[in-house]
C-alpha cells in the first residue's frame, strides 16, 4: 500500500475520531491559558521554608502543598469539617481564597484520553494518535512528491481550493501534529505500563525518635534553600506519628526529610526517563506554557478542516472523471484510450481525441488506466499518463504498472503521451516508465513516445496531427478546456515590433478593475501572481485558453505579456488586434517551478525572442539589486529587440547587473548559446558561487543552450541535470 492510499485510507476511517479528539483537545488547552491568566505574579526565588511557615499558621491541620504548571500554589488541609483546598500566595503564603477544581475540565480529560469508556477507550485513543502519526508521515510524503523534493517544500502549492487549503495548512501544522501524536502515543505506553518513568523509589526511612519537638519548616535547611518556582509538591509529616517525615518533590528529584532533625534522610535524582516524560506530558498539555497551549488548541481546531477539505478532496478526484458519450464497451471496441489524472486535467484531452475518433467511425472505449485491457479486435490504443508531482504515478493508477508489466504484448500498437511539467527533474518519469514497460514487453507503437509540458494544448494539437497522418485519417479535434474564472483586463498601452522574416511581436500593457473589498474577500478580484506565472487568454472566438508568460507581478499593478503573431493562430491573432480601452477575458495559472523568488545569490536569465517575457519581469522585480546577468537573443536589433530601452533603464538602476546579447542576422550572427560560450568564465563563477538560472524560450533553443552550459560547467563537475536536481535551474520552453 503506498502513502497516498494510506494517507486516504487512514484519513477516511480515522477522521470523525481525530474530529472529536481535537474538538476536545482545543478545548482541554484553554486551561493552561486560563490557568496562566489567573495565577498571581511571585518571586520564583523566593524560599519554600517561609511559604510553609506562613501556611502553617493559617491554615489549621494543613497536609501538603501542590504548585500548578502555571505558577499557582495550592493547599490541601483536612479538619472536623472535612478536607479543603485553598490556594496561597507563592510568595508571601497568604490563603487568597478557596480552590474548586473544575469538573468540566475533568470531564473533557477522560472524554479526551479514554471516550469515558476506562481501558478500552485508552485503546481507541492510542490508536487514533498512532493513526494522526501515520497521516502526518504520509501527507509529509505526499507533499515532498507533489512539490518535487525537500528543497521545493516551502514552495507554492498547486491545485483547486480546497487542495491549497488541505496541503498549505498540513504543511504549516505538521510538525505540531508530530509532536501530538508522538507525545499521546508516549503517554498511552505509560498508562499502559508498557514502560516506567518513575523515579527510583525512596527507601523506606523513619524520622529520628528523640524527644525534641519538630523542627519549623523555616530552620529546614532543604526548605530554606528550595525556591517555589522549582517546588511540585510538599507532605508535610502527619501529627501524631513521631517516625513520619516530610516528603517533597521538586523539578530535579524527590526526598524524605526528617521531621525533628531537618536532615535528609533519602533523595532519589530524576533521570533521562523521568525528564523526558517531563517534556513529552508539557508537550502534550500545554500546561506551564500558555503560549504552546493555545499553538495546541490551534492544532486541534484544524482537525475539523482537514477531515472536511480532505472529504471534499477525495470527492473532488472521484468527480474528475467525465461521463464519456458514445463510449463503446471495451470488447466491441477497435480504438482504446486509457487516461491516469492526479487533478482530472488530462481527462479534456482524452475526450478530445475520443470525440475526433467517434465522427471518424471508430468504436472507441475511454477509461482509467488501472482497467487497463487489450482484447483482441482492437487496432489502437492510446496511453495519457499524467505525473503527479516529481515523477511519481497518480493516485487512480497507482497500480497499473504492474498490471501493463504482467500482460503479454498482443497485435494492437500502443502509443503513450505523457503530462508534466518540465520544472521537475522526472520530467513525465511516469509516462516513460510505462513507455519502456510496454517496448520492453513487445507492445508496438504507432507513434514515439511524446511528453508534453504543463498541459500545453498547442502541442497536444501537433501530436494529434501526427496521429492523423498516421491513421490517414483526417481528425478534427475540438477541445472541451475546462477554463477557470476569468478576470477582465482592460489593454493600457501597447508597444509593437515588426519583424518580416518571424513576424510581428506586440507588448500588451493591461490593467484590472477595481473591486470592492466584499468582492475581493469573495475571491472576484484579481489574483496574487508573480512575473513568470501564465496568463490564460480566451474570448468568444478561442475557447481554449492560450498561455503566455507573465512579464509583471502583482506590486506593479499591471499586466504585461509578450505576443508573437503566428499566421492562423487564432488567440496570437486576436490579441494583435486589441487596442487601447479595449478588453479581454483571462486568468492567472501558477508556474511555480519557473518563478523567481527574491535571491541574494547571483541569478542567470537565458531568453531568446519572446522568451524574454518572464526574464524581463524577473530584472523589473529585481528591487534589492541581488547580482542578474541577462543573455538575450534575437534576429536584428533594429526589429526585435524586445524591452530593449527597458533593460538599459535597469541597467542603469542597477535591477541588472550585466547584459550580454547575439543576433543571428547581424554581422556573422550568432546565436545566444554563443553568448554563454564567449562568457564562459563568468559563468563558471557565478554557478561556483550558488547562482540559479532560468531559461525561457523556444524548444531548440532551450536544447542548444542546455548543450552550452553543460559544456561549460564541465570543468566543475557539473551539468545542467544536477543544477536542476537542486532546483537552481529551470526552464519555460514553447
Amino acid at each position: 500500500m503506498n502513502a497516498r492510499k494510506i494517507h486516504r485510507v487512514l484519513g477516511l476511517w480515522s477522521g470523525a475520531l481525530l474530529l472529536m479528539l481535537g474538538l476536545t483537545g482545543a478545548m482541554l488547552a484553554f486551561f493552561p491559558v486560563k490557568d496562566a491568566w489567573v495565577a498571581p505574579s511571585y518571586d520564583q526565588q523566593a524560599s519554600v521554608a517561609g511559604l510553609v511557615q506562613r501556611a502553617q499558621s493559617d491554615i489549621p491541620g494543613l497536609e501538603a502543598l501542590r504548585r500548578q504548571p502555571a505558577g499557582a500554589v495550592l493547599a490541601y488541609s483536612f479538619d472536623a469539617a472535612g478536607s479543603h483546598a485553598q490556594q496561597l500566595d507563592p510568595t508571601t503564603g497568604n490563603v487568597l481564597g478557596a480552590y474548586q477544581a473544575s469538573s468540566t475540565e475533568r470531564w473533557l480529560r477522560n472524554l479526551h484520553r479514554s471516550l469515558l469508556l476506562g481501558d478500552a477507550g485508552r485503546l481507541v485513543t492510542a490508536f487514533a494518535a498512532f493513526a494522526l502519526l501515520v497521516l502526518s508521515v504520509s501527507g509529509s510524503v505526499l507533499l515532498v512528491r507533489q512539490l518535487g523534493g525537500w528543497r521545493q517544500v516551502l514552495g507554492r502549492v498547486r491545485g483547486t481550493g480546497v487542495h491549497r487549503l488541505h496541503t498549505w495548512t498540513g504543511r504549516v501544522l505538521v510538525v505540531g501534529l508530530l509532536l501530538s501524536s508522538a507525545t499521546a502515543l508516549w503517554m498511552s505506553a505509560t498508562s499502559f505500563g508498557l514502560f516506567s518513568v518513575d523515579a527510583p523509589p525512596l527507601p523506606e526511612v523513619q524520622s529520628a525518635r528523640v524527644d525534641e519537638s519538630d523542627l519549623p519548616a523555616a530552620r529546614i535547611p532543604f526548605l530554606q534553600a528550595l525556591p517555589v518556582g522549582q517546588l511540585r509538591s510538599l507532605e508535610l509529616p502527619e501529627p501524631g506519628v513521631p517516625e513520619d517525615v516530610w516528603t517533597v518533590r521538586t523539578s530535579e528529584g524527590e526526598g524524605a526529610i526528617d521531621r525533628k532533625t531537618g536532615v535528609m534522610l533519602a533523595w532519589s535524582a530524576y533521570g533521562v526517563p523521568q525528564r523526558l516524560n517531563d517534556w513529552i506530558y508539557t508537550l502534550h498539555t500545554g500546561k506551564g506554557v500558555w503560549g504552546w497551549a493555545m499553538v495546541l488548541a490551534l492544532l486541534g481546531l484544524s482537525m475539523p478542516m482537514f477531515w472536511i477539505s480532505g472529504m471534499l478532496v477525495r470527492a473532488q478526484h472521484r468527480s474528475l472523471i467525465p461521463t464519456i458519450s458514445a463510449n463503446t464497451a471495451v470488447s466491441q471496441a477497435d480504438m482504446l484510450i486509457f487516461v491516469a489524472s492526479e487533478t482530472g486535467s488530462t481527462w479534456g484531452f482524452a475526450q478530445a481525441l475520443h470525440n475526433a475518433l467517434v465522427q471518424r467511425g471508430h468504436k472507441v472505449h475511454t477509461a482509467p488506466l488501472a482497467a487497463f485491457d487489450v482484447p483482441p479486435f482492437a487496432r489502437h490504443v492510446f496511453v495519457f499518463a499524467a505525473t503527479y508531482g516529481d515523477g511519481q504515478a497518480p493516485a487512480p493508477a497507482a497500480h497499473a504498472l504492474n498490471k501493463i508489466r504482467a500482460l503479454p504484448a498482443g497485435q494492437a500498437s500502443v502509443t503513450v503521451l505523457g503530462f508534466g511539467d518540465r520544472q521537475f527533474p522526472r520530467f513525465c518519469a511516469y509516462a516513460r516508465a510505462i513507455e519502456e514497460s510496454l517496448r520492453t514487453r513487445g507492445w508496438r507503437g504507432l507513434l514515439p513516445f511524446e511528453a508534453i509540458h504543463q498541459q500545453n494544448v498547442q502541442a497536444f494539437e501537433r501530436w494529434v496531427r501526427a496521429v492523423s497522418d498516421a491513421l490517414v485519417e483526417p481528425l478534427v479535434l475540438k477541445m472541451l478546456a475546462r477554463v477557470p474564472a476569468t478576470h477582465p483586463l482592460t489593454v493600457l498601452e501597447r508597444t509593437d515590433y515588426s519583424d518580416e522574416a518571424t513576424g510581428a511581436v506586440v507588448i500588451l500593457r493591461l490593467g484590472w478593475p477595481k473591486v470592492h473589498r466584499t468582492d475581493w474577500l469573495r475571491g472576484r478580484g484579481m489574483p496574487a501572481f508573480r512575473a513568470g506565472d501564465l496568463l490564460g487568454v480566451v474570448s468568444e472566438t478561442v475557447q481554449v485558453p492560450r498561455y503566455y508568460s507573465l512579464a509583471s507581478g502583482r506590486p506593479d499593478g499591471f499586466v504585461e505579456i509578450c505576443v508573437r503573431k503566428v499566421p492562423g493562430g487564432q488567440c496570437s491573432e486576436y490579441l494583435h488586434t486589441l487596442q487601447p480601452g479595449d478588453c479581454l477575458q483571462a486568468f492567472v495559472k501558477q508556474n511555480p517551478g519557473f518563478t523567481l523568488a527574491a535571491e541574494a545569490r547571483p541569478v542567470i536569465l537565458i531568453g531568446a525572442g519572446t522568451g524574454i517575457a518572464p526574464l524581463a519581469g524577473f530584472i523589473r522585480s529585481n528591487s534589492q539589486h541581488a547580482p542578474m546577468f541577462l543573455y538575450f537573443g534575437g534576429r536584428d536589433p533594429e526589429k526585435d529587440f524586445l524591452f530593449g530601452s527597458a533593460l538599459q533603464r535597469w541597467l542603469g538602476k542597477g535591477h541588472l547587473t550585466g547584459l550580454k546579447t547575439a543576433f543571428s542576422r547581424v554581422g556573422n550572427g550568432s546565436y545566444v548559446q554563443d553568448a554563454l560560450r564567449r562568457d564562459a568564465a563568468r559563468l563558471q563563477d557565478l554557478v561556483s558561487q550558488g547562482a540559479v538560472l532560468r531559461v525561457c524560450g523556444s524548444r531548440l533553443m532551450a536544447q542548444g543552450v542546455r548543450d552550452a552550459l553543460d559544456d561549460i560547467l564541465k570543468p566543475l563537475g557539473l551539468c545542467v541535470d544536477n543544477l536542476r536536481v537542486g532546483a537552481r535551474y529551470a526552464e519555460d520552453v514553447f
